[in-house]
């Protein structure tokens, strides 16, 4: 009898280990499924996500630079009309939008090279720009673009004054185009009284700021894509002397991230490659549209701090950025997740987080298009539409938080 049943202890306990190394051999077998998908959903996402949308940005903004180097011409010549301007405007208006959908991935050359608050510092310090416009040396080493205007814009006027909201303000006023007009006239903003200042003059700076915000969105495009960017904009990055490689290093952004956990990147697992989407990117981007830029003005903090608000578009930018989360979820420009991103990997392995996380996205999406719809924040950003969508980019964070943590330890 005992030696029957140390048998069939033997035999039990050989069927327990088989099924522990089965077991064993599935776990690892679905750990390298997730890791190859991981590696999928990087390619796809640099490739089709933030490579596209750095190009647009380098194109639009030459296209802005080229028309106000042209809109300053015709004024001296006296042949800029309303519609050149409302075409500047329209140019301004697709930059800017390139830049604010490029937001869920401001990790990277962005932070790294200062990019972010070099074009995008808020408010703009319209007394220091008045006093800027007033020197005319300054605005005189401005002029000759093929002279170093636009490396004296960089030298002599802060962060402040320059990019988006340095032009914003000049081409725009009260939510519409800035009027052909008022650049034909003197300045009446009120930070500018007593200082007569022209429209030429203006148009002058104008240009010189859109010539350096161009060559910044070059230095996003080159460090990201490295040779793959056109070569003129590879050519005017070298000779502005900009960084552009990790570290200093040999691989460009794109590379570094594409080659995770191979030698000489930054990034040693596939996760954290995911955690540095999600959380450095997508969370990042919802805590400052919820907290700061819309948070500052709605809870009293600053009520200055509004961005956009010569133009009106605060609520079209807040959009944008969480339309850059959309994107970076999806791994592809559109509202459909595609086969390789982390919207699909989720779907496949929680899906019940996944549908969680599409319902915050969509909730967030959905009060900002009401809020685009209403009142410009500018105009009252202490209302219902302002709490509504704070408050839903705040819930879609928890869960982007949530699906970081869920992939990490999963």
């Amino acid at each position: 009898m005992k030696k029957y049943f140390y048998l069939i202890s033997i035999l039990f306990l050989g069927l327990t280990f088989a099924a522990c190394s089965d077991s064993d051999d599935d776990g690892d077998e679905q750990q390298a499924e997730k890791e190859a998908a991981m590696q999928a959903i990087t390619n796809q996402y640099v490739n089709n996500v933030i490579f596209p949308i750095y190009k647009e940005l380098a194109t639009e903004s030459n296209n802005l630079f080229d028309k106000l180097v042209d809109a300053k011409a015709k004024l001296r010549a006296t042949t800029l009309t309303q519609t050149d301007i409302n075409s500047i405007c329209e140019t301004f208006l697709k930059a800017r939008s390139a830049w604010e959908r490029s937001e869920a991935f401001l990790y990277g050359a962005a932070t790294d090279w200062g990019i972010d608050p070099h074009i995008d510092t808020w408010p703009l310090d319209l007394t220091a720009l008045a006093k800027a416009l007033s020197n005319s040396e300054i605005i005189e080493d401005l002029d000759d673009l093929d002279d170093g205007g636009i490396d004296n814009v960089r030298a002599n006027v802060g962060e402040s004054q320059l990019g988006f909201h340095g032009i914003e303000f000049i081409l725009f006023r009260d939510g519409k185009e800035r009027q052909l007009a008022k650049l034909q006239g003197v300045e009446d903003n009120a930070n500018f009284a007593g200082r007569n200042i022209t429209g030429e003059q203006e148009l002058i700076f104008a240009a010189a700021v859109a010539g350096d915000l161009r060559d910044k969105c070059y230095q996003l495009e080159v460090s990201w894509l490295g040779d793959a960017a056109p070569k003129s904009h590879v050519d005017r990055v070298e000779k502005c002397e900009f960084n552009t490689t990790v570290g200093g290093g040999a691989l460009y952004y794109g590379e570094n991230m594409i080659k995770a956990t191979q030698a000489g990147s930054t990034y040693s697992t596939w996760r954290g490659v995911m955690s540095t989407i999600l959380v450095a990117g997508c969370s990042n981007i919802c805590a400052e549209v919820s907290g700061q830029k819309i948070g500052q003005a709605y809870l009293g903090t600053d009520v200055n701090y509004i961005e956009s608000p010569y133009s009106k578009k605060s609520y079209f930018d807040f959009f944008d950025n969480i339309t850059s989360v959309e994107y970076t979820l999806n791994g592809q420009m559109s509202k459909n997740a595609n086969g390789n991103s982390i919207m699909a990997y989720l779907q496949r392995y929680n899906n019940t987080l996944a549908g969680k996380l599409q319902t915050k996205l969509n909730a967030a999406l959905s009060a900002l298009e009401t809020a685009k719809a209403g009142t410009p924040f500018v105009d009252d950003y202490h209302s219902t539409n302002a709490k509504n969508a704070m408050d839903a980019i705040n819930e879609l964070d928890d869960v982007i938080n949530e699906a970081s943590s869920w992939i990490a330890a999963n």
